[in-house]
């Protein structure tokens, strides 16, 4: 067991967290035990989240907000909870997510993955767990990603819901992910997509060469008021971009990319014909 005297609060959100819950219950005068009969959860749990043992959960922190009187403060767990929940995601995400949600336009180009706004629930599990497996993240932090993400997509089911334009890469849908049956279901899924009136899905093929103007993924946002926002990340960083000078030649690139990509039609017809190879 981790002696509690030595961890640091500083070492990681997690354990600030975890010495804040230690903080609190001391301050009431309460033991493990105690707590754990005010929240109802085991006086093991309550050890592990405070020695940072063990991520804690949206339930979790609201139960704490109830124990501790801290519900509907300023600084509440369930805060603290969202701020160690986004800290795993790259710098800059969490704020474009807050406008993606609000956005009457989304333009998307993806390589490699299906964009996360498409993907079916098991193709997201497969890619959290083996970045988990492979030690990029906690198991607690891919159960996370696959939350969070299912939340982005909810987002966007809405009474005026956003003109939604993907393009991906020939990638996207060549590399099988997670099996046949995982991969079957999320090409299906991208057809279902196509047929949707406020969508626009193209692929841009492998033979298009030098004419592809993106070579990385990139998302654009199109505001209410007109304002366009890019964000634009590679493996280990985010940056979201308002200013025009360097936005517009984006969207200028974006556009290019639509017109040498496959019609819709086309990439429908891609996507069908690979599904049959893998059944």
């Amino acid at each position: 067991m981790v002696n509690l005297k030595e961890l640091d609060p500083e070492s990681s959100p997690q354990a600030a967290y975890g010495a804040r819950v230690r903080r609190s219950r001391e301050t009431r005068g309460w033991k493990q035990e105690d707590l754990a009969e005010h929240t109802g959860y085991s006086a093991t749990h309550i050890s592990a989240v405070e020695t940072a043992r063990k991520m804690p959960t949206l339930r979790f922190s609201r139960s704490l907000d109830l124990a501790f009187g801290t519900e509907g403060t300023v600084d509440t767990f369930e805060r603290q909870w969202r701020e160690i929940r986004t800290g795993s995601l790259l710098e800059g995400f969490p704020e474009y997510v807050g406008h993606e949600g609000r956005a009457v336009e989304i333009r998307v180009y993806d390589t490699g993955i299906i964009p996360g706004l498409l993907q079916t629930p098991e193709y997201a599990r497969v890619l959290a767990d083996s970045a988990a497996r492979r030690g990029a993240i906690t198991q607690e932090q891919a159960d996370e990603r696959v939350a969070f993400l299912a939340e982005r997509q909810a987002a966007l089911v809405r009474v005026r819901p956003p003109m939604l334009f993907v393009t991906m890469d020939e990638s996207c849908i060549r590399w099988i992910i997670g099996g046949g049956e995982v991969m079957d279901a999320q090409l299906e899924r991208l057809i279902e997509f196509a047929e949707q009136p406020n969508s626009l899905l193209q692929v841009a093929p492998f033979e298009m060469g030098e004419r592809r103007t993106l070579d990385r993924p990139i998302n654009l946002l199109t505001l209410a008021d007109r304002s366009v926002i890019c964000y634009a990340e590679s493996q280990a960083q985010g940056h979201l971009d308002r200013e025009s000078t360097s936005v517009v030649p984006m969207l200028t690139a974006y556009h290019q990319l639509q017109g040498e990509a496959l019609s819709q039609a086309a990439s429908v017809a891609m996507i069908q014909k690979l599904r049959k190879g893998i059944q």
